[in-house]
């Protein structure tokens, strides 16, 4: 403990408040696109965004100015990316609080947080009675937060070292995180370019099938980042259209897959997509799910098998990719088709995804280590090494994963009680907590896909706003920030 303290206390905060202050400034150039989207529909809430554009700008340019010129490390990345996903959050949840759309800040915060974590959890019980300004910026946060809002940083600073590797490592979900070119900068660029192109794509889709160029563009986003809010207190049964659910599904399963492999389909390296065991396990996932599902619901839905595999497909999509959207109340479905949801939740899609949840890949290295460990007992002179796609997989990897999953569930276990003083029943406590720290959204009962999470007390939104930030930065960062701060505190504490 003595060592970690001295540690935390060396930290570069210097460095870290400049981290900060870059985004800001980033999050209020940002805001001015909402800005224009209230000047096109002139629902007069501009004043609230160029405020908070002043705001933001204001003291970011103010925290830009502790850059020092000392080398920072892994630590300091970490802390980093947990404050400024932090601090972020806050002020993006202003405009909602300046146009009183949202009157309380806990609500704000609460929201703005689900949409930046891609979570898509809402407190809001009316969608459409927001402005187009907000309802834009509430679904672009989904697409921002998708990437990651410092890795969008990287894509955009002129000079960046191998250092930055920091912040890309503790922002990019997955358990192993690599360049895809040797400067981190082109990587960060080519990802961005990668996931613009193909939100652009998935835009020009909708619009053939007829949605709106607003709900279009807001939908795009909501599905890039695997965030889910909508445009429609229905969410995607509002336009009650087998093609666009089609559409969106695919996208979602798509926008779940490790962003590497679209970079080497680019570089027509496909023999690596095909090897890559993740992905396989994935789409066999989604496959029996879609079936076991669609098989189980089909007598709530007439009979109709078709009809149930329409609503198996994109609910499967939705929660496995951790995008949230909904066209069917899976509530009223059948225990079997609740429980395989979420268990889906937890699971998540793949690593290098905008996707949430605790990664396939994670959840290959563990069955493979239980593997090895079963036939050890059995063998104990055997001398097996774990792979993935042909690779060897580092010891120090299994490890982490290791800590990785134990740290999750004694979280999840935190949150469940406190949670839990707000005395509703097992259903909507489990799925809540489940669909904030996996970054998935809806839940089940109060809070499932027909309801919201106005009804939990302050104390619960801002634990599960915390989860939110916890599952999508994957624990370590927000953990260490939080260790930075009490220590900060009790060492000031101790001097007085």
């Amino acid at each position: 403990m003595f060592s970690l303290n001295r540690r935390l206390h060396k930290l570069n905060w210097r460095v870290i408040g400049y981290i900060v202050g870059y985004a800001l400034i980033i999050e209020g150039c940002l805001l001015f696109l909402p800005l224009i989207v209230d000047l096109i529909y002139g629902e007069h809430v501009a004043h609230a965004y160029l405020l908070t554009i002043i705001t933001c700008i204001l003291c970011g340019a103010l925290l830009s100015t502790l850059k020092s010129d000392h080398s920072y490390f892994a630590k300091d990345g970490l802390i980093a990316v947990g404050l400024t996903w932090l601090v972020v959050s806050i002020f993006g949840g202003l405009p909602f609080f300046f146009t009183k759309e949202i009157p309380s800040f806990v609500d704000c915060f609460f929201e703005t947080v689900s949409g930046f974590t891609t979570t898509g959890s809402s407190i809001l019980t009316n969608v459409e009675v927001l402005s187009h300004a907000s309802l834009f910026w509430r679904s672009f946060t989904h697409w921002i937060g998708g990437m990651g809002i410092l890795v969008f940083l990287l894509a955009l600073v002129p000079r960046s070292n191998d250092r930055m590797m920091h912040i890309m490592r503790a922002e990019a979900p997955g358990p192993i995180i690599g360049k895809l070119v040797p400067r981190l900068r082109e990587s960060a660029a080519i990802l961005y370019k990668i996931y613009f192109v193909l939100t652009i794509i998935m835009v020009i889709f909708l619009l053939i099938g007829g949605m709106p160029l607003f709900d279009s563009l807001c939908t795009a986003f909501g599905t890039a980042g695997t965030g889910g809010f909508s445009t429609k207190n229905n969410s995607i049964a509002y336009f009650d259209s087998v093609y666009l659910e089609m559409v969106i599904s695919c996208f979602m399963l798509i926008f779940g897959i490790n962003f590497n492999l679209f970079y080497f389909i680019l570089i027509k390296n496909v023999r690596s997509v095909f090897r890559n065991e993740e992905v396989r396990m994935y789409l066999m996932i989604v496959l029996f799910s879609v079936v076991a599902i669609a098989i189980n619901i089909s007598s709530t839905v007439d009979g109709s098998l078709l009809q149930a595999f329409r609503y198996s497909i994109f609910q499967v999509a939705s929660v496995m990719s951790t995008t949230g959207f909904s066209t069917a109340d899976f509530n009223c479905w059948p225990m079997f088709s609740k429980m395989l949801l979420l268990i889906l939740m937890l699971i998540g899609a793949c690593a290098g995804s905008t996707a949430g949840g605790l990664k396939i890949s994670r959840l290959l290295i563990l069955l493979k280590q239980t593997k090895l460990d079963l036939q050890r007992l059995v063998h104990p002179q055997k001398v097996d090494v774990i792979t993935m796609d042909g690779k060897k997989v580092d010891k120090t990897v299994v490890h982490q994963i290791c800590s990785y999953f134990f740290c999750f569930m004694l979280i999840l276990v935190i949150i469940l009680f406190i949670v839990s003083l707000d005395n509703f029943d097992l259903q909507s406590t489990v799925g809540a907590c489940f669909a904030c720290l996996g970054n998935v959204g809806p839940g089940l009962g109060v809070a499932g896909p027909l309801g919201n999470f106005s009804m939990f007390s302050d104390l619960s939104k801002i634990t599960l706003s915390f989860a939110m930030l916890i599952g999508r930065l994957e624990i370590y960062p927000i953990l260490i920030f939080v260790a930075a701060f009490l220590h900060r505190d009790s060492h000031k504490h101790y001097n007085k």
